[in-house]
């Protein structure tokens, strides 16, 4: 059994009759009463997010995870299939599981966590940041905008993801995984 001092991002634990992942926790000591932490938890089976607070002191159920380096091979209906990096193991998944499955393309590496008890895998951590390149967008205008305008890109995954107006068909761009946005140019 685990504390609240134990939480950190990334924690799975056994709450209500599932299995969460800690995104998000923040330990308050408010000035008057008594400390707690408040978290944001995402159900590994269904991909629900919650609120939620502990108070200090609170016993939680850490569930055993294991990380492995997974390669994401193909998409077939609603499977992913992801092969392991070390023993050429492969395993499929729902779309459920993943966060951001519009932005995986194939060949990418992943951290998939897998529970200790059963082996069975619990959820897909993209890396932070995804290279893709833009298969369509509208050509920017000069001279129309304020500032900071955008314009909606499909990438070569599919997904759609505002750009400034200076990018273009063919270029490559970095994404953040986390939110689906757009972080930066790659330069060649």
């Amino acid at each position: 059994m685990a504390t609240t001092s134990d939480i950190r991002n990334g924690l799975c634990i056994r709450y209500n009759h599932d299995i969460f992942k800690v995104t998000e926790f923040l330990h308050v000591k408010p000035g008057k009463g008594p400390a707690f932490v408040r978290t944001k938890l995402k159900s590994v089976t269904t991909g629900k997010v919650i609120d939620n607070t502990f108070s200090a002191g609170h016993k939680i159920e850490e569930v055993r995870v294991e990380t492995h380096k997974y390669q994401f091979l193909y998409q077939d209906g609603e499977f992913y299939h992801f092969m392991n990096v070390e023993d050429y193991t492969q395993i499929r998944l729902l779309e459920a599981a993943l966060d951001m499955p519009n932005l995986l393309k194939e060949g990418e590496v992943v951290t998939i966590l897998i529970n200790t008890e059963d082996n069975l895998p619990l959820s897909v951590d993209m890396p932070p940041h995804v290279v893709l390149e833009v298969t369509q967008t509208e050509p920017g205008l000069k001279g129309n905008t304020a500032t900071n305008a955008t314009k909606p890109a499909t990438v070569e995954t599919g997904a759609e993801v505002n750009v400034p107006l200076f990018i273009n068909e063919g270029d490559k761009i970095k994404v953040e995984t986390e939110k689906g946005t757009y972080k930066e140019r790659i330069k060649e």
